[in-house]
């Protein structure tokens, strides 16, 4: 009686293992953004893009990130897109844009924030400027330099695509975390 007590209370324990097992896509999205991304993280475009803006943006406080997510936000919903436009017309952000397209579709959409979230440069406008309240910046920047954070998968209703999120610090060249990069990945193109 004793040993079968123990072995129902081993299989409970085991029940909640089981529930955050590994999703199979989360492995090939991480071989695709070590083989795929990783590689062009350290091109001076990136680094020097999020360099300029950690220093422009070193005394920001709280209030002031609100203040840019609001005129972002504000811009997405109105005609008027000067914030936007000027994020879309940088260095950084046409770089993005070519590693998209030169994706073969299998890169839906991909932006850089900085040391605080705020976007820096991406392929596509996003539908607000701060992500340092979200999963994506806390678990790759906010981890560490080595962090990957793969996120759910979803299907997309207008595309009918399956696609997830993953998002990694992006270090300098001393190895030190300065942003974060996410790219969202087509898993029908993997």
């Amino acid at each position: 009686m004793k040993l079968h007590a123990i072995l129902a209370s081993a299989a409970l324990l085991a029940l909640p293992m089981l529930a955050h097992a590994e999703e199979p896509y989360v492995a090939a999205v991480t071989d695709y953004v070590n083989s795929d991304i990783k590689p062009w993280l350290s091109d001076p475009t990136v680094i020097e893009a999020i360099k300029a803006q950690n220093a422009a943006n070193a005394n920001l406080q709280q209030s002031d990130i609100d203040a840019l997510d609001q005129k972002w936000r504000a811009e997405v919903e109105g005609g008027d897109h000067p914030m936007i436009d000027g994020v879309l017309s940088n260095a950084l952000s046409k770089f993005l844009a070519d590693k998209k397209a030169g994706s073969n579709g299998v890169v839906t959409e991909v932006f850089v924030m900085d040391n605080h979230g705020l976007n820096v440069g991406q392929s596509d406008p996003t539908s607000d400027y701060w992500q340092g309240d979200e999963a994506k910046f806390q678990k790759s920047y906010g981890a560490g330099a080595d962090a990957l954070f793969v996120d759910d998968a979803e299907k997309d209703e207008s595309t009918q695509m399956l696609q997830s999120q993953a998002s990694m610090t992006i270090v300098d060249e001393s190895g030190a975390p300065i942003g974060a990069i996410t790219i969202g990945v087509n898993l029908d193109a993997l």
